[in-house]
């Protein structure tokens, strides 16, 4: 009995239909270094699930950043597949990469990337503004996604006027205002004092328990043991991916 092919569009239902927020399948990243090739990422194949807290470690060099940039599509893998909310995104040009991380993906970094002359609002404002939202609306969405982080009374102040801890609340206030698939979180705690640290990880806990997707890259032990699962990448590989156990 023949084999009923299965469309592209088919899959990418199936795959949504299933709860996969990520999937990727053999994925090498390979980078020219002079005369010599350096595989930073060598057949990773993962999922990761709608609603997941996962976190990803692994020593400097292990690959795990290489991995994060091709999960945010800041970069393209050399081969292999990477499917983010159904859509085969290891395929795509420029421009839709653009479009899906606009869209689909909530960038959270160690530095904030705070706009300095820019008022909380504005900064939080400013990837509605990339995609064409008209203007009351992106104020109502930025407004919202502000009180989501309790920043409600510091709308009007600029990152000069805030605290560290304030200006990555902001940052992921920025990060949700799209409600992407996933919020991709790039050692979030690292320029914070331990406490501060704490209440941003409280943040994401609270973030998470009300459905978000979350992936955390991190090389602090304790910041990993706040998600629900850890994957280990060693020499561009998946060392071991467990749960963890709170």
């Amino acid at each position: 009995m023949p084999v009923e092919a299965v469309s592209p569009d088919s899959f990418r239902q199936d795959l949504v239909d299933q709860g996969f927020a990520i999937r990727t399948e053999d994925l090498w990243k390979t980078y020219e270094m002079g005369s010599e090739q350096v595989q930073a990422l060598r057949g990773v194949s993962i999922d990761i699930r709608r609603g997941e807290y996962v976190a990803i470690m692994g020593p400097s060099g292990s690959g795990k950043s290489t991995l994060m940039n091709l999960i945010g599509c800041l970069d393209a893998p050399t081969s292999g597949k990477y499917w983010l909310a159904g859509r085969l995104v290891s395929e795509l040009d420029e421009d839709e990469l653009a479009y899906i991380r606009n869209k689909e993906i909530g960038f959270v970094f160690q530095t904030f990337n705070l706009l300095p002359r820019a008022t909380a609002l504005h900064n939080v404002e400013l990837p509605l503004i990339y995609n064409g939202t008209p203007a009351e609306e992106r104020l109502a969405k930025a407004k919202r996604a502000l009180e989501a982080v309790d920043l409600g009374s510091r709308m009007m102040h600029k990152p000069n006027e805030l605290s560290g801890g304030q200006c990555q609340r902001v940052a992921v206030a920025r990060a949700l205002v799209n409600s992407p698939s996933i919020v991709l979180a790039d050692e979030p705690t690292g320029n914070l004092d331990s406490k501060t640290g704490e209440e941003i990880m409280s943040l994401f806990s609270r973030l998470h328990k009300e459905g978000n997707t979350i992936i955390l890259v991190t090389h602090e032990h304790d910041i990993a043991q706040h998600a629900d699962r850890i994957l280990h990448i060693r020499d561009g590989k998946v060392e071991s991916d467990e749960p963890v156990k709170h």
